[in-house]
């Protein structure tokens, strides 16, 4: 059994710490990772809701652009407030 003193325990913790090979990097790259991970998230999503979307500046414009697609044969759509650009977007998926 190694020495009891503060100063030895410490340079046993060091030790050991040094042979983990700097987990605080790997913590650090980890979480770095998870922010980029969702940056990129949130951007596809952003993409898919809003930018690749036509953007109607009233509600009244959207109404009569799911009119005109129904005159054209596509049915169910609804019109929604973009949370990004403050718009109005067109979808067919059901809001409940």
């Amino acid at each position: 059994m190694g020495s009891r003193k503060p100063s030895a325990n410490a340079k046993r913790v060091q030790q050991f710490k040094s042979q983990l090979g700097g987990l605080d990097d790997l913590f650090a790259s980890e979480h770095r990772r998870e922010e980029r991970l969702s940056a990129d998230k949130e951007a596809a999503f952003r993409r898919k809701s809003c930018e690749s979307k036509n953007r109607y500046d009233t509600k009244g414009e959207a109404q009569l652009a799911i009119v005109s697609c129904a005159e054209h044969g596509t049915t169910g759509l609804k019109a929604y407030r973009c949370e990004y650009c403050g718009g109005w977007h067109l979808t067919s998926h059901p809001w409940d």
